[in-house]
C-alpha cells in the first residue's frame, strides 16, 4: 500500500485535536496538554518525530506489539485499545482506534471533507468505472473535481498511484488526498469506497453528501464471514449520509441505488436521505430506452435515458458511450442518476462527460495488434462480474468465447467453483491459471476450479486446460483463437503486480496479451513478463 504524507510544515497541540473530536473529555490529558503533533499513522515504520502512533489490532497482527518501535522512531504519543502504563510517552486508551485514527487525521488537516462536496461510490463490481464516468461529467460541467479510486487519485493535473492491489487507501492517506484537493481549490470529490475501507473506518470523517451503489454480490466472504455482513459493511456508506453536518456550500443530499439488485430493499431501508433508483425496469426512476451496444461500431452504447431529479422534475437525454456491455449500461445509469438526478446538472455536460469517457484501464479493454479475432482484458474477479463479462463477450462475437482466469489465494474459496461453473456455461473454452496465489498451493486452487468445470460437463484437454503460468495461459488462449473468436483474460485488469508467497512480482495482463499476440503474428512486441510459475 502506498502511504502518502502531507508536507510537515506545522504543528498542532494534541489537546486541541482531542477537543475538536470531542473524545476523552473526562480523562486527564496530563503531558498530552502541551504535546505538539505533526502527523498520525498506524504503521510504526512510517513514524516520524512528533507523530502520534495509533495501535490497531486485527487481521494478521496486533499494532500494540509495535509501540516500542514507534516510540524509538520519535512518536510523541500513542493511542490504543488496551490498558497500558509505564510508557516513555503519553498513552490514551480508546474503544475504536481505527475510527480515532481517521478522526485525528481529519482534524490534523482541518477536516478537509467539510469543505468539499463528497460523493461516495460502493458496490461489488463497477465502482471504478462509475466513479470515472461521474468524474468526467463533473469536469464537463466546469466543476473543479478530484477523484480517489482504487486505481489512482486525481488532484488537478496530478495523478497519484493508490497502490498495487484493489482497496481503498488507508485513512491517513485519504485525508492527505482530501487536504491536497482543498489546497488545489477543488470543490467536488468522487471517492471509491470498498467494503474493507468502510468496515475498517478508512473513509470515516469523510462527511459524504451523496452515495452510489452499483451492486452487492458474492465477494470478500473470507473477510466479512457472510453475505449479510458484507452487505452491512457496504451499507455503512448509506446509513452515514444522514449524519453528515451541513456544509457552507450546501450540497444536496441523496442516495443512488440499483433497483434491479438484491441489495436495494436493504439499502433503501437504512438510508435516511432522499433516494433515486436506477435500473432496466420501466418503473425505475432513471431507466434506458432505445438501448443498443456493439464492439465493432463506435459509440459502443447508445440509449435515451428517461428519469427524474430529486425535485421530481422529469428529464430525457440521449447518450452515446464508447463503453460496451450491459453492465456498463448500469454504470452509465448510476452516473446519470447522481449527476442529473441528485446534483441536477444540465443535460449537455452529462452528454459530453459520457461521450468523452474513453474507458477505464483494464475494464473490457480491447488489445488490437491487427489479429483476426478480438482480444480483451477485464478486471472481472467475482462470480457476478465474470458472468457479466462473459455475457457481454457472447453478444460481441459470433465466434467462440475463450476465457482465461484464476482465483486468488487466501481469499473467498467459495467463488472458485462458482466462477468455473459460470465459465463452463458461458465460455466455449477455458484456460485456468494463476491469479495472486499468495501462500496457497496454486495446484490446489486450480484443482478446485477444475472440479467446478467438470461438474458442468467440462472435459480437460478439450474444453478446458490448467496452465499454472499466466503468461503461458495467455499464449495458449491466443493460439487457440480462430478468426472471429473473442479471447478475454479476466481477473487482473489494471493491476501491476502478481503475488506469490509474500512477494509482489511485476505483472500486467495487457502487456502479456500484447506479447502473446506479437508472437502469434510474428511482429515486434513487448517481452512476456516473468513469473515464478515459469520455473516451477
Amino acid at each position: 500500500m502506498l502511504i502518502v504524507k502531507r508536507e510537515r510544515f506545522y504543528l498542532k497541540k494534541f489537546s486541541d485535536l482531542l477537543a475538536e473530536l470531542d473524545i476523552l473529555k473526562a480523562e486527564p490529558l496530563g503531558s498530552w496538554e502541551s504535546a505538539e503533533v505533526s502527523g498520525v499513522t498506524s504503521d510504526s515504520r512510517q513514524v516520524q518525530p512528533s507523530d502520534v502512533f495509533v495501535a490497531i489490532s486485527g487481521g494478521s497482527t496486533d499494532g500494540h506489539r509495535y509501540i516500542p518501535d514507534a516510540i524509538s522512531r520519535g512518536a510523541c504519543g500513542v493511542v490504543g485499545s488496551v490498558a497500558i502504563s509505564g510508557l516513555l510517552v503519553p498513552y490514551i486508551q480508546v474503544k475504536n482506534p481505527r475510527l480515532t485514527l481517521a478522526q485525528l487525521a481529519a482534524a490534523l488537516h482541518d477536516f478537509p471533507a467539510r469543505k468539499l462536496t463528497m460523493i461516495g461510490i460502493t458496490g461489488t463490481d463497477g465502482k471504478t468505472t462509475t466513479a470515472n464516468i461521474i468524474y468526467r461529467i463533473l469536469q464537463a460541467a466546469g466543476l473543479r473535481a478530484g477523484m480517489i479510486s482504487t486505481v489512482n487519485a486525481l488532484i488537478g493535473d496530478e495523478i497519484l498511484d493508490t497502490g498495487f492491489h484493489v482497496t481503498t487507501p488507508d485513512a491517513t492517506s485519504v485525508q492527505v488526498y482530501l487536504a491536497h484537493m482543498v489546497d488545489a481549490g477543488l470543490t467536488h470529490v468522487v471517492l471509491e469506497a470498498t467494503s474493507h475501507g468502510l468496515a475498517q473506518e478508512r473513509v470515516a470523517a469523510c462527511d459524504f453528501d451523496m452515495a452510489v451503489a452499483t451492486n452487492i454480490t458474492h465477494e470478500h466472504l473470507d473477510y466479512h464471514g457472510s453475505y449479510e455482513a458484507y452487505r452491512q459493511a457496504k451499507g455503512l456508506l448509506f446509513s452515514g449520509l444522514g449524519k453528515t453536518a451541513p456544509k457552507p456550500a450546501r450540497p444536496p443530499r441523496g442516495a443512488v441505488l440499483n433497483q434491479d439488485d438484491s441489495s436495494y430493499d436493504y439499502l433503501a431501508r437504512i438510508t435516511q436521505v432522499p433516494v433515486i433508483n436506477y435500473g432496466l425496469h420501466p418503473g425505475a426512476d432513471v431507466r434506458p430506452e432505445d438501448l443498443s451496444w456493439s464492439l465493432q461500431n463506435l459509440p459502443g452504447i447508445t440509449m435515451r435515458v428517461d428519469g427524474r431529479n430529486l425535485q421530481g422534475e422529469p428529464f430525457h437525454l440521449r447518450l452515446e458511450s464508447r463503453l460496451v456491455g450491459e453492465f456498463n449500461v448500469y454504470n452509465l445509469l448510476a452516473a446519470v442518476a447522481l449527476t442529473r438526478g441528485v446534483l441536477n446538472l444540465d443535460d449537455e455536460p452529462v452528454r459530453l462527460g459520457v461521450a468523452g469517457m474513453q474507458g477505464v484501464p483494464g475494464r473490457m479493454e480491447v488489445i488490437d495488434l491487427g489479429q483476426d479475432f478480438t482480444a480483451m482484458v477485464d478486471f472481472a474477479h467475482t462470480p457476478n462480474a465474470l458472468r457479466r463479462a462473459f455475457e457481454a463477450a457472447r453478444r460481441l462475437t459470433s465466434g467462440r468465447v475463450i476465457a482465461v482466469f484464476g482465483s486468488a489465494g487466501l481469499r473467498d474459496r467459495q467463488k472458485r467453483r462458482m466462477m468455473a461453473e459460470i465459465s463452463a456455461n458461458l465460455a466455449d473454452l477455458t484456460v485456468l491459471t494463476a491469479e495472486d496465489p499468495r501462500t496457497e498451493s496454486l495446484s490446489d486452487i486450480l484443482e478446485e476450479m477444475a472440479n467446478g468445470l467438470k461438474s458442468r460437463g467440462g472435459v480437460e484437454g478439450r474444453t478446458f486446460w490448467r496452465v499454472p503460468d499466466r503468461g503461458s495461459a495467455i499464449r495458449l488462449s491466443v493460439q487457440l483463437a480462430y478468426p472471429g473468436d473473442l479471447v478475454i483474460v479476466c481477473g487482473k485488469g489494471h493491476e501491476q503486480s502478481m503475488c506469490y508467497g509474500e512477494v509482489e512480482y511485476p505483472w500486467d495482463d495487457r502487456v502479456a496479451m500484447r506479447s502473446a499476440l506479437a508472437e502469434k503474428l510474428g511482429v515486434s512486441g513487448p517481452e512476456m513478463p516473468d513469473l515464478p510459475t515459469q520455473v516451477l
